[in-house]
C-alpha cells in the first residue's frame, strides 16, 4: 500500500481546507524509474555527537515521523538516526540495488509487496526476526527468512464525490466491473501505472479480479474502460486535483483512483472544518499495499540497525504511523484514530498477487495495459 505527505501535498493543503495522503511512487514509476547512483541529500545531516552512535535509514519520499517519537529513539539509544530520503519506492530500491559494495545505508524501508521479490532477489539484505514480530498478523509476513519486516498497510481505491453523484441521482459503484457500466461514462480517472504507483495497484487489482485465462480477463477489463472513456492521468496529483471532482479538485470526474484513506485525511486536514468527508470509498475495488523494514546487508551498525527494526514495530512507532503517513499499522492492538475509526475503515474485499507473480510479470503487464489503453 506510498503512504504520508510529499512536498507538493504540502503545497497545496495550503491552498485546499483538505487533501488525502500522496504516497511514495505518485509522481514516477517504481517499475520504470530510471536507475540512479547518487541519493538525495539526507533529511536529517547533523553528525553524532561525541560518544553517540550513528545510524542511516533508507526511506522513500513519504516516509514521515514524529519528531518526538524519532527523538525518543535516539535518547534511548544515545545515537543520532540520519533519514536518507531516496525517491518513490522503486527509485529507493534500484540505489540500494546499485549500492551493494558499499551501503549508503544500515536499514531501509518502503519496499511494498510489488516489489518484495526483487528486493529479496537482489541479496541486499540480511535476516533478522525480530522479537516485535510476534504481535504482528501472519497474513503480513510475507518473507519467511526475515529479511523484510512488515510495518504498515494500506488500499488503492476508487473514491468517488459524494455531491456529483447525490445532484445526478447515482448511487456509488460497488465493484470494479459496475465501472465499466455506460452510466459511469467519462466519469472514472485512473493514473497512468507506467509512472504512479497508485495507478499500478489498481491493475494489479485488475488482474487479481479478471486474470487471463478467465471468461472476463483484465485486458478486456481495460478495453472497456476505454470504450466508456476513462481518462489517464500521469500521477496522483494531477488526477486528484486537476481531473477529479471531489475535494479541492475542480475537474468534471466523479470516481478517481485513490486510497481508503483519502476520505479521512480530507477531514483531518480541514482542521474542523469537515465534519463528514466530501469523498467515498468504491470497497469493491482495493489492491492491498505492504509496505516493509529490513537491514541492509554490509551495515555498519548492525546491533543498532536491529533495535531501530524492533523500534518501527514497537506500539510507540506504530501507534503514530496513521496520523504521519495514513496507512494502517500492522500491529495487533495498534491505536487507529478516531479519524480512521470514523472514515477509513479497511475494505471487506481485498485483491492481492503473490509477490513473485507480480515480479515475473510487472513489465509485461505494464506493456499490455499500454498497449491496450493508450495505444
Amino acid at each position: 500500500m506510498k503512504k504520508v505527505f510529499v512536498l507538493a501535498l504540502g503545497c497545496a493543503l495550503l491552498a485546499a481546507c483538505a487533501a488525502p495522503p500522496a504516497r511514495s511512487g505518485q509522481t514516477q514509476s517504481p517499475a520504470l524509474a530510471p536507475a540512479q547512483t547518487t541519493a538525495q541529500a539526507p533529511a536529517s545531516s547533523e553528525n553524532a555527537a561525541p560518544g553517540e552512535a550513528s545510524l542511516t535509514v533508507m526511506v522513500h519520499d513519504s516516509f514521515a515521523v514524529s519528531e518526538a517519537v524519532m527523538k525518543a529513539f535516539e535518547q534511548d539509544n544515545h545515537a543520532k538516526v540520519t533519514v536518507l530520503k531516496s525517491g518513490d519506492a522503486g527509485a529507493e530500491l534500484s540505489k540500494a540495488i546499485l549500492s551493494k559494495a558499499a551501503p549508503i545505508a544500515d536499514v531501509m524501508y518502503g519496499v511494498d509487496n510489488t516489489f518484495l521479490s526483487r528486493a529479496l532477489g537482489a541479496g541486499i539484505l540480511d535476516p533478522y526476526a525480530s522479537p516485535a514480530l510476534a504481535n504482528i498478523p501472519d497474513q503480513y509476513k510475507l518473507d519467511k527468512d526475515n529479511r523484510l519486516l512488515p510495518v504498515d498497510y494500506g488500499h488503492v481505491m476508487v473514491n468517488y464525490d459524494k455531491a456529483f453523484l447525490t445532484q445526478k441521482g447515482l448511487a456509488p459503484p460497488q465493484s470494479l466491473r459496475e465501472l465499466t457500466d455506460p452510466k459511469w461514462k467519462g466519469l472514472l480517472v485512473v493514473e497512468n501505472p507506467a509512472t504512479s504507483s497508485p495507478g499500478l495497484a489498481f491493475l494489479m487489482a485488475s488482474i487479481a479480479a479478471f486474470p487471463d485465462g478467465s471468461a472476463y480477463t483484465w485486458q478486456q477489463f481495460w478495453k472497456d474502460l476505454r470504450g466508456n472513456d476513462v481518462a489517464i492521468s500521469p500521477d496522483w496529483n494531477d488526477a486528484y486535483y486537476t481531473q477529479f471532482s471531489g475535494s479541492s479538485g475542480k475537474g468534471p470526474r466523479a470516481l478517481v483512483v485513490s486510497y481508503a484513506t483519502s476520505p479521512a485525511a480530507e477531514v483531518y486536514f480541514s482542521e474542523g472544518k469537515l465534519k463528514e468527508p466530501p469523498t467515498g470509498n468504491v470497497t469493491g475495488t482495493a489492491f492491498e499495499q505492504i509496505e516493509f523494514v529490513g537491514i541492509l546487508h554490509g551495515a555498519k551498525n548492525r546491533a543498532l540497525a536491529e533495535k531501530f527494526v524492533d523500534f518501527m514495530l514497537s506500539k510507540q512507532f506504530q501507534d503514530d504511523i496513521p496520523l504521519q503517513m495514513f496507512v494502517n499499522p500492522v500491529m495487533t492492538g495498534a491505536a487507529e484514530p478516531d479519524v480512521f475509526t470514523k472514515f477509513a475503515q479497511p475494505p471487506k474485499q481485498v485483491y492481492s498477487l503473490p509477490p513473485d507473480q507480480i515480479d515475473a510479470n510487472r513489465a509485461n503487464w505494464i506493456e499490455g495495459w499500454t498497449q491496450t489503453v493508450l495505444k
